[in-house]
């Protein structure tokens, strides 16, 4: 069996069945996190040369949205790992590699990410001082997902000539490092993301995985613009799976209809999707946006149809529907840039 087919099998063998479960529970996650390590699938990009079977390009993008569908809580905290994982191993500290990669599929080694923060203008969040014995890191990270779950993660921090340091650090309270509370959120919660204090907390070169030019994440964002969309495309199938249901039980011409133009604008969509996803893909950034966002206006219509073909179940917490709804929110929003934001308002308003 194929290593994405094996994947497939554990979304809708120990995935699915408890997707409502997850969507309350971190315990739950921590317990189907745990079975995907023991699975040996917690590493799909992870390179041979570390016992890794990295899934190709177009299967690993086949298994974002398979997860995405199936639950986007677990779809949400499994890919900062996966992230991770794929970084790390761009990383020029052969050291640090062969010390967390072997073991970053089987959950011995879970890493999460937390370099949002290098995408806002204005005076970086965090900083990196260069001394001696590696970088001296200060600031505020806003967004690490993962506490509880991950002992540590890959922070991004800008030097004082404007690059980008790239280091493994402690998910957890010491001297140096301070964590908030789990944030309050209105989807995948029970990811638990947290927001990270740094006061002069020393990461030693040993710990340092790559300094990136100045504006590698702009540049790197314009590259990847389409790719966060897979997550929106699973979601969108999600939300179409409802109304199907909903179709099968009621039998309605009108919700036949409606579901019929969706799913075929979702084809159109998630090949397009696809298309651009390619390595040889030579298409503007501006197709690109407009990729992005038409996946996102699909999801949005595709889970908002989940709710209305619901009628009032929908507002049951654990209806399926409620749950792709807020999970929506978060894949519209997700690796959010400016640019990204101003093509969904525009197919918003248009």
């Amino acid at each position: 069996m194929s290593q994405l087919q094996t994947a497939l099998d554990f979304l809708a063998t120990r995935v699915a069945p408890r997707a409502a479960e997850l969507d309350q529970s971190s315990d739950a996650v921590a317990d189907v996190l745990g079975e995907m390590g023991e699975a040996n699938l917690l590493g799909l990009k992870c390179p041979e040369e570390y016992g890794g079977e990295p899934l190709s390009e177009p299967d690993f993008r086949e298994f974002q949205q398979a997860c995405a569908r199936t639950s986007g809580v677990f779809a949400f905290l499994q890919t900062q790992h996966q992230s991770a994982v794929s970084m790390l191993n761009g990383s020029d500290n052969a050291d640090l590699k062969a010390e967390i990669l072997p073991g970053t599929r089987n959950g011995q080694r879970l890493v999460g990410i937390g370099f949002s923060q290098l995408r806002r203008p204005g005076p970086p969040m965090v900083t990196a001082e260069r001394v001696d014995e590696g970088f001296v890191l200060d600031g505020h990270v806003p967004w690490v997902t993962g506490q509880g779950f991950y002992p540590q993660f890959l922070v991004g921090a800008t030097t004082a000539s404007g690059e980008a340091a790239f280091a493994l650090v402690p998910l957890r309270d010491q001297t140096g490092i301070r964590l908030s509370n789990p944030m309050r959120l209105a989807a995948m919660e029970t990811a638990r993301t947290v927001t990270a204090d740094l006061n002069r907390f020393l990461v030693t070169w040993d710990k340092v995985a790559f300094v990136k030019p100045s504006g590698w994440i702009q540049r790197n964002d314009m590259i990847n613009v389409a790719l966060q969309g897979h997550f929106a495309i699973g979601n969108a199938r999600a939300g179409l799976d409802v109304v199907q249901q909903v179709v099968e039980n009621k039998g309605s011409d009108q919700l036949r209809e409606s579901y019929d133009q969706l799913n075929q604008e979702w084809d159109r969509c998630r090949e397009n999707l696809t298309v651009l996803s390619s390595d040889s893909a030579e298409e503007t950034t501006d197709t690109r946006l407009e990729a992005r966002a038409w996946a996102i206006d699909v999801m949005q219509r595709c889970a908002w149809a989940g709710v209305t073909a619901s009628a009032g179940a929908a507002n049951v917490l654990t209806h399926p529907a409620q749950r792709i709804l807020r999970e929506a929110l978060v894949f519209t929003v997700s690796a959010q840039t400016s640019a990204i934001r101003d093509a969904s308002i525009r197919r918003l308003t248009r």
